[in-house]
C-alpha cells in the first residue's frame, strides 16, 4: 500500500479505471475475471481512500465506490455502463500518461 501511496491522483484513478473497466467488461461473460477484477478495483479504492495525500478528493472517490459497488453488485441505480465509466476514468490515465 505504501507503494500506491507515492502515485499521484492521476496514476491512482487510471488504475482503479482500468479494474473497473476489466470488470464491467467481463461482467455475465467470465464470472471468475469479472469478480477479480472488481476486487482489485475495491482494493484500490481503499487504499486510494487511506491516502492522506487524497484528502481534498475523498468525497470522489467514496462516491466512485459507491456507485461502482451498485452497478456491479447490485441494480445498477445510476445507470452506469462501461462505456460511462471508460469517459469519467480515461482522461485520468491519459493524464497520469504524460
Amino acid at each position: 500500500m505504501t507503494d500506491w501511496q507515492s502515485h499521484d491522483i492521476y496514476y491512482q484513478f487510471g488504475n482503479i479505471g482500468s479494474e473497473i473497466g476489466r470488470a464491467m467488461k467481463w461482467k455475465g461473460i467470465n464470472v471468475s475475471r469479472a469478480e477479480g477484477a472488481a476486487e482489485r478495483a475495491l482494493e484500490l479504492l481503499d487504499w486510494s481512500l487511506s491516502d492522506a495525500n487524497n484528502r481534498p478528493f475523498l468525497k470522489e472517490i467514496a462516491r466512485i465506490r459507491e456507485v461502482f459497488t451498485d452497478s456491479f453488485y447490485s441494480d445498477n441505480q445510476y445507470g452506469e455502463t462501461t462505456k460511462s465509466w471508460d469517459a469519467y476514468f480515461l482522461p485520468y490515465a491519459l493524464a497520469a500518461n504524460r
